[in-house]
């Protein structure tokens, strides 16, 4: 890292694990840029895994997929990917992709491993699913059929500009622990259906983060300050709820007014840093 200064430090060493002084590393890729430039990066490689299987499973509502994926988590089934659309996400996707995927609640599973531990946690995932009314539960280990599997995950953002050329995507993205998980959709989801404009919900619910998308005019002050006063209420929901306002899309501006409401007095320490 090159700190303000212009002075060139590394943070870290190539062994596993360290308990000598503060983990700069972690320090500063968490402060999104604000306490140096990061120059140079040492990855750590994982192995392809022996077999990769892909599922998809339709749920009636909300909830009851949310339910499946917390009890998944709490059976130990390492999941190696677990996304969530809601059924104005799959209709887009439907049109766009030419899919014909029911239009409800959907989960998209990802399982690695060797064949034998494959094939057990997709049926293992397939029971659960079944249990809280999932439905239609394809999986397949084949390359070609697991990408089309997934691909109304890959092919949202498109789908979702192809429902209003012109148009761009308004997104806000928050984290909340994944009891509240289904409570905090819900709330989205209403919100959304409550304004004038068309929105979807995706999710990586396997730890609780969901994205939920408007399509705006970027050129109408009356959707922007719509869609703002979604994004709001959004954050406020998290908060509520004991989440974040941000999982992964980070602060910027629009967030600004969230950060003392979330951190506190430890704002004041971020800031001393």
């Amino acid at each position: 890292v090159v700190t303000p200064d212009g002075t060139p430090i590394h943070t870290g060493s190539r062994a596993r694990k360290s308990s000598t002084g503060y983990d700069l590393t972690h320090l500063f890729v968490g402060a999104e840029g604000t306490l140096g430039l990061i120059t140079e990066l040492t990855v750590r490689l994982h192995p392809i895994p022996e077999m990769v299987s892909s599922a998809v499973c339709a749920f009636e509502d909300v909830g009851e997929a949310v339910q499946a994926v917390i009890e998944t988590v709490q059976y130990g089934i390492p999941v190696a990917r677990v996304e969530f659309m809601d059924e104005v996400a799959i209709e887009g996707t439907n049109a766009y992709s030419g899919l014909d995927l029911k239009v409800t609640p959907t989960l998209f599973f990802e399982f690695h491993g060797t064949p034998a531990w494959v094939d057990e946690q997709s049926r293992l995932v397939a029971e659960i699913a079944s249990g809280h009314g999932g439905s239609d539960f394809r999986w397949s280990t084949d390359p070609d059929e697991r990408a089309k599997l997934w691909q109304a995950r890959h092919d949202i953002y498109w789908a979702t500009k192809a429902q209003r050329p012109g148009c761009e995507l308004f997104t806000g993205d928050i984290c909340v622990p994944i009891s509240r998980l289904a409570e905090s959709i819900v709330a989205a989801r209403e919100d959304i259906d409550a304004s004038f404009l068309k929105g979807q919900i995706i999710g990586h619910v396997g730890d609780g983060n969901f994205h939920a998308g408007l399509s705006v005019d970027p050129n109408d002050p009356d959707e922007m300050a719509r869609a703002h006063e979604f994004t709001h209420a959004l954050g406020e929901t998290a908060l509520r709820l004991g989440g974040t306002v941000s999982g992964e899309h980070g602060i910027g501006i629009g967030k600004q007014s969230f950060m003392d409401a979330e951190h506190g007095a430890a704002l004041a320490y971020m800031q001393a840093i």
